[in-house]
């Protein structure tokens, strides 16, 4: 076996073994990789996903902003989220809307091509609603205290 050949058999599995869903579309969208944590996490194989465009998993209500974000990366070779960590929904197989934390990257050939978007993504539907409930139980805790006060 080559170098070029141990090196391509690394990658694939260090992708295919990640603890985060890594999914990497093209420029028009299309997914052309789809790790098994992102099986685990939105519900469909990497054969059911793999040709799909990114409506697979991005919600009704928000594909009108991803697209537009989405091309605007793509075209400036660029994002303004690059490096960031953001929670945002997304769409489960089953139709069930889970929260999750996404950081993406446009991908560049070597020649500087942009060739599509790599996304990384981790399920925090769990720590989301228990922050939330958190929160809620704060704001009637202060209401309490100011009819306490009042």
């Amino acid at each position: 076996m080559s170098d070029d050949q141990g090196t391509a058999m690394r990658a694939d599995a260090i992708i295919e073994q990640a603890p985060d869903a890594l999914i990497f579309a093209d420029r028009a969208g299309v997914v052309r990789s789809w790790n098994a944590a992102a099986e685990r996490i939105f519900g469909h194989s990497a054969a059911e996903a793999v040709g799909q465009n990114l409506d697979l998993i991005v919600p009704e209500q928000f594909r009108e902003a991803h697209w537009a974000g989405y091309e605007r990366a793509v075209a400036e070779g660029v994002s303004k989220y690059a490096g960031q960590a953001l929670p945002t929904r997304a769409a489960r197989s089953d139709g069930e809307q889970i929260y999750v934390e996404l950081s993406f990257s446009i991908a560049h050939a070597e020649g500087g091509e942009v060739v599509g978007a790599l996304a990384m993504v981790r399920d925090i539907t769990e720590r989301f609603t228990a922050d939330r409930a958190e929160r809620r139980r704060v704001r009637e805790l202060e209401a309490e205290l100011e009819e306490l006060r009042g």
